[in-house]
């Protein structure tokens, strides 16, 4: 299983940036996706999920509104659409195999994007 974030990078307060997620080693289409950040000296926070057909989306209320998550099955390719960015949203973003707001009952995790909203 492997997992590969990109997209990240350093973006103004109010600016947007789309996160990938490449998937592989998996039949992508049979599991739901979540999406999960850390920032700085600071825990594991969970951000959304998705199911594998993409039709069920859930958000933290902190995103919600700001942040869209979908997939691309064909690609096997999760997204992350992060709009009106704060600079409280600079962290690592990293997508997981599976439905939750826990990060060590996901099956695997990829290695990160850096955000910066600066």
């Amino acid at each position: 299983v492997q997992l590969v974030e990109s997209g990240g990078g350093l973006v103004q307060p109010g600016g947007s940036l789309r996160l990938s997620c490449a998937a592989s080693g998996f039949t992508f289409s049979n599991y739901d996706m979540s999406w999960f950040r850390q920032a700085p000296g600071k825990g594991f926070e969970w951000v959304s999920s998705i199911t594998l057909g993409g039709h069920g989306i859930s958000y933290a209320d902190f995103v919600k509104g700001r942040f869209f998550a979908s997939r691309d099955n064909a690609k096997n390719t999760l997204y992350l659409q992060l709009n009106s960015l704060k600079t409280e949203d600079t962290a690592m973003y990293y997508c997981a195999q599976g439905w939750g707001m826990d990060i060590a009952a996901m099956n695997n995790r990829g290695q990160g994007t850096q955000v910066t909203v600066s």
